[in-house]
């Protein structure tokens, strides 16, 4: 009888993977669930939702890369971009989620839903590693998990670049941020990376991150963390460049402010930030576009400027005795570099920008509220009893506040109709918004409705150039529909110009 004398090894190894895992996930199994009931109760409606004529049409219905498995067809997955994105690890969810229920949207969104519950875990893990603090992590990922500006994460399809490029993101942040890892670890969390890059370019920030966990946290070098980041730097500037090279020059979108030199981008981007803090304190107006000030504003931008240079000497300060604030900062500053348009993008702001940079924001606001709880205490010493109940009731007023928050504003994501009716009255200002409202519109037969709308855009709204060969060009199609010549994919020149999503200029 012959026998296979590394069977023994495998089953060791198998079973040091279960213990191993079993020793991570009995302390905090009931923590998991109620992240994953949380989870799924809050989102369960987006089952039924439909696909978005927001880039859902590159990404799935126009997209011949996701319905085949021919060698030739995974080829140009791995090599070409998709919607100006090269992103061949999303395109290849795609490709295996056709495989599996075609065009059916509630599929692709009960795997939105199931990419963000892993990711609340994993946040869960990496607050619990970093801060040794079980209230805390747990919250903090609860809150990532229920905020509202995760909606459009979430609700649509086409956002999968960002969930997916963050579970990749957050395992290697669990391989790289460890006081004693391993050359192991470091391995892992290379490959890792290199995933979320080939996912969504904006991973590129990570090894900046993991250069400021090992000064501050670790208490390396700097010389010797920057030279731990340079196989991953690597990596970053590889993908840079190959995304750089799928460029195309944009014509569409929301473009106003390009036209501010990078100065000026800059002292609207302290706004900006100052609008996102807001954002997650009080979540309230969420939109799919927004049109902030970029005018007039100097006196908001001198507050905003010396707002953040305030909050960086205190900080800095502060990175003796609490190093992880730094950490947060550093961690806020880096995750948005990718879209405060110092590479001009399309959009100056967009919820999806959150999805991430909210985990260190939640971390700093918890640990203030927890600083505030312990002067108190040190002034009553007689709430000590009290301090567990009370740390819960915080949690829960919190998480139940934005959970509220999100049931009310999902429903906006549901279909274009609801999306973009819903558009038109937060942001009037936009063109592009009055755009998709009349491509909506159209798409529902109702041409009349949709000419009226459009011929307004003309009189009323101020478009540019691009916007207006866009809309004589709609408006040219629905009344003479049998003399249109476009074509429903990647390649009609006329849909690509007006492709809205960040996309570096070339």
């Amino acid at each position: 009888m012959n026998q296979n004398p590394t069977q023994p090894t495998q089953l060791l190894a198998a079973g040091s993977r279960r213990e191993r895992f079993l020793q991570w996930i009995t302390p905090i199994r009931w923590q998991v669930l109620g992240l994953i009931l949380l989870t799924a109760i809050i989102y369960a409606p987006v089952l039924r939702f439909e696909m978005l004529n927001w880039d859902d049409n590159w990404y799935l219905t126009w997209n011949d890369l996701i319905k085949s498995w021919h060698p030739a067809n995974l080829y140009r997955i791995m090599t070409e971009p998709v919607a100006r994105n090269f992103a061949p690890v999303t395109i290849g969810s795609f490709l295996v989620e056709h495989t599996l229920w075609g065009l059916w949207p509630g599929g692709y969104h009960a795997t939105n839903v199931l990419i963000h519950m892993i990711n609340g875990v994993l946040v869960l893990q990496l607050m619990r590693q970093l801060t040794n603090n079980g209230w805390m992590a747990w919250t903090v990922a609860a809150l990532f998990l229920v905020h509202p500006v995760q909606v459009e994460s979430v609700a649509w399809v086409s956002s999968r670049k960002t969930v997916l490029s963050t579970t990749w993101t957050l395992a290697s942040c669990l391989c790289w941020m460890k006081v004693n890892r391993t050359n192991r670890d470091e391995g892992w969390g290379i490959l890792w990376l290199v995933i979320a890059l080939l996912t969504k370019a904006s991973a590129v920030t990570l090894p900046p991150i993991i250069v400021a966990y090992d000064y501050f946290i670790a208490k390396k070098k700097l010389s010797d963390s920057i030279a731990r980041q340079a196989v991953p730097m690597f990596f970053c500037l590889m993908l840079v460049l190959t995304t750089m090279n799928a460029q195309v020059t944009i014509v569409g979108g929301i473009r106003g402010h390009l036209k501010f030199n990078k100065l000026e981008i800059f002292a609207i981007d302290s706004t900006l930030l100052w609008r996102y803090v807001s954002m997650l304190l009080v979540p309230q107006d969420l939109c799919v576009l927004y049109d902030p000030p970029t005018t007039g504003i100097e006196l908001m931008i001198a507050a905003a400027i010396a707002g953040w240079v305030a909050v960086g000497i205190w900080m800095w300060k502060m990175r003796h005795s609490q190093p992880l604030l730094i950490l947060a900062g550093i961690s806020w500053l880096m995750l948005f570099f990718p879209v405060m348009n110092f590479f001009p993008i399309t959009t100056l702001m967009n919820d999806r920008y959150l999805y991430l940079p909210c985990v260190p924001f939640f971390g700093v606001m918890l640990w203030l509220l927890d600083q505030g709880w312990q002067r108190t205490l040190r002034l009553m010493p007689s709430l000590r009893s009290s301090e567990s109940i009370l740390a819960l009731i915080t949690s829960t007023v919190a998480i139940g506040v934005m959970a509220w928050s999100t049931t009310n504003y999902l429903p906006v994501w549901k279909n274009p109709l609801s999306l973009w009716s819903y558009a038109i009255e937060k942001t009037p200002s936009l063109p592009m918004v009055h755009i998709q409202w009349a491509t909506t519109l159209k798409d529902l037969d109702r041409e009349e409705e949709a000419l009226g709308v459009l011929q307004n855009i003309l009189d009323e709204r101020n478009p540019d150039d691009a916007e207006v060969t866009l809309i004589r060009g709609m408006m040219e199609e629905i009344r003479n529909p049998e003399t249109s010549t476009s074509d429903p994919s990647p390649g009609n020149d006329r849909t690509e110009d007006v492709h809205h999503d960040e996309q570096p200029i070339k």
